[in-house]
């Protein structure tokens, strides 16, 4: 209780709002919400929505609970937010589940808020549906935006599950530690769960847990201004490239830059980088079929690797 209490104040502290610390079931790392979220909702003939490049896990999980996994696009124009439209054109009485992300992997991208509005004004027509809202990099927005949590959304409140945790904020993720606040009405079954799987999360994790939020948060700050300075960086560089053009990420730490424009296909992209320039990226289609003519780069590495890895790209591109 200690920890969770530590988890429903940290979110007061960092965004003014207000969660019951009987809402908080901590687990260990951040994949296990989204498991246990979709073995709750996930069954044959219903189905779970997911974003379109996204977070691999989304789809085979979905797919693993049994229910039809249905992807929705995410658009480059809008800085990879999502059109509500889209969504809601997918809902249907056997949609359980809509998963959104953001900052999203792998696209550095940001909802918009106007969209998330739309998107829960829709849900009201659809009381069986819950929202899975992948937060996991809540701490890590750039140039002054602040995080839009879900949680600000109290219409959504009774079907959404919030995933967070360690592994971003404070680094933390070989200490395999993230949280869920879960609706009233599920946390006794997601609970249930937990203990009939990992029992619980051992106990120096869940001090060093308590430690990491309510110790000093300078070098959350101090890590964020250089990812910030980093994604400037690639930006930039990448953007100066003939045949690529990369979107502006709002947060996060990749870059999701649009190499259609080289005439290969994503895969061929990543795999001669591998192989020829040892510049390690991951293709598009990794993430969904949408992720075609794009490639990850991660910019969670330091200033001079990430220059040295540029300077070859750079070096491969004029070759071309």
């Amino acid at each position: 209780m200690e920890l969770r209490s530590g988890v429903a104040a940290y979110y007061e502290r960092c965004f003014g709002l207000d969660v019951d610390p009987e809402s908080v079931l901590v687990v260990p790392g951040g994949k296990v919400t989204m498991a246990f979220a979709m073995l709750l909702l996930g069954e044959s003939g219903r189905e779970i929505l997911y974003p379109d490049p996204g977070f691999p896990i989304y789809r085979s999980m979905a797919g693993y609970s049994g229910a039809r996994a249905v992807p929705y696009a995410l658009h480059e124009e809008m800085g990879f937010s999502f059109k509500a439209e889209d969504i809601l054109a997918r809902v249907n009485d056997n949609t359980r589940l809509i998963i959104l992300n953001s900052p999203g992997n792998p696209t550095g991208g940001s909802n918009v808020e106007a969209e998330v509005e739309v998107l829960a004004r829709g849900l009201e027509s659809f009381p069986n549906c819950a929202v899975l809202s992948d937060e996991i990099y809540s701490r890590l927005y750039f140039d002054g935006e602040s995080h839009l949590s879900l949680l600000q959304f109290e219409a959504l409140r009774e079907r959404l599950i919030v995933l967070d945790g360690w592994s971003k904020t404070y680094a933390m993720t070989g200490w395999r530690l993230g949280w869920g606040i879960w609706p009233i009405s599920m946390i006794g079954a997601a609970t249930k769960l937990a203990i009939n799987i990992h029992s619980c999360v051992n106990a120096p994790a869940q001090a060093a847990a308590l430690a990491a939020l309510e110790g000093p948060q300078d070098d959350v700050e101090t890590m964020r201004m250089a990812f910030q300075a980093r994604r400037d960086f690639i930006h930039a560089r990448l953007n100066a490239m003939p045949g690529i053009t990369a979107a502006r990420p709002k947060g996060a730490f990749y870059a999701f830059p649009n190499i259609s424009g080289l005439g290969l296909s994503a895969e061929q992209v990543q795999d001669q980088w591998l192989e020829e320039l040892n510049v390690a990226a991951i293709a598009g289609t990794s993430f969904g079929a949408a992720g075609e003519g794009y490639v990850r780069l991660s910019f969670a590495n330091s200033a001079g690797n990430i220059e040295e890895a540029l300077d070859r790209i750079e070096g491969w591109v004029k070759r071309l």
